[in-house]
């Protein structure tokens, strides 16, 4: 109950701090739009490339995060294959035992 009400008040108190930080992005934003368009482009083209680099930004991050995951698959692949060579290993040996076992029987 106590982290309840500890967890409200803690948002209530960084809502000021959340609003300023919203306000700022869309200062920035236009900011960057105005440098654009002192560049020689136009808003339209100005909007256009921020679009487009966010888009590039987001396929970049897409990008690292596969690579990540091919890496660690990889890696699971490996430990894969190392664990089928020594059952492989093991399932020759038993073999090896199994037939050698039945020679001596016989």
């Amino acid at each position: 109950m106590a982290n309840v009400a500890m967890t409200s008040d803690l948002e209530e108190v960084l809502r000021p701090f959340h609003q300023r930080a919203a306000e700022a992005e869309e200062r920035l934003a236009k900011l960057e739009l105005l440098s654009e368009s002192k560049k020689g482009y136009s808003i339209e083209e100005a909007l256009q490339l921020k679009d487009l680099q966010t888009k590039l930004d987001s396929a970049e991050a897409e990008k690292i995060d596969a690579l990540k995951e091919v890496r660690k698959l990889q890696a699971e692949n490996a430990k894969l294959q190392y664990r089928i060579l020594h059952l492989i290993r093991a399932v020759q040996d038993a073999d090896k035992v199994k037939v050698s076992c039945h020679e001596n029987s016989t």
